[in-house]
């Protein structure tokens, strides 16, 4: 067994978890503090002793989804000087989460927040709003170091990279998590770096 393995699951990481399930093995359908306290094997006030809300259960799960990627956003950018290969891999990265992480999909496209505290969905706009901004620092970075350019303006190249990523996300959703956001991956990637660099 591994060290994570080995270490004792807090039980607030307990909860988070899930809720990821919860929302991965129940598309569609709300989750209640009532079911989700079945779930984990608590009563309902137990779980209010580890988050005040469900609003906060959800902001757990946002910020969980925030570090892993913007964490390794910055190696990304720290061992790789490509442009193109730095963009690759902040696309890949985000596919590839949202594919190993299917509850945490519904709430990057706002299906598991709907009818929830508008705070969370301002949240995930700004954590989209975050990756476009990184992409277009790598561009423009490329740009003004590399000399090199670009088909399209930087926003309009940023934007289309992330647009395919959310699509891919929400389809996988939409399919119930049987379309993969990584499959034929390759393929689009190809087209994109054909239509942008």
């Amino acid at each position: 067994m591994t060290a994570v393995s080995e270490r004792k699951i807090s039980r607030r990481e307990q909860i988070l978890q899930c809720l990821a399930r919860m929302l991965e093995h129940s598309p569609g359908n709300r989750i209640t503090i009532s079911k989700l306290a079945k779930e984990v094997g608590v009563s309902e006030a137990a779980l209010y002793r580890h988050f005040p809300s469900k609003t906060k259960m959800f902001e757990g799960l946002i910020i969980y989804i925030e570090e892993s990627i913007f964490s390794r956003i910055n190696i990304i950018l720290q061992d790789e000087n490509s442009t193109v290969v730095r963009c690759q891999l902040i696309l890949n990265l985000m596919l590839g989460f949202a594919q190993n992480n299917p509850g945490m999909c519904r709430i990057l496209i706002g299906d598991a927040l709907a009818g929830e505290d508008d705070r969370l969905r301002v949240r995930v706009a700004q954590f989209f709003e975050r990756v476009e901004l990184q992409l277009k620092q790598v561009i423009r970075e490329a740009q003004i170091r590399d000399q090199q350019s670009v088909q399209l303006p930087n926003t309009v190249c940023a934007n289309l990279m992330l647009c395919l990523v959310e699509g891919r996300i929400s389809q996988f959703v939409r399919s119930e998590f049987k379309k993969m956001p990584m499959q034929d991956w390759d393929l689009n990637w190809q087209g994109l770096h054909r239509a942008i660099f």
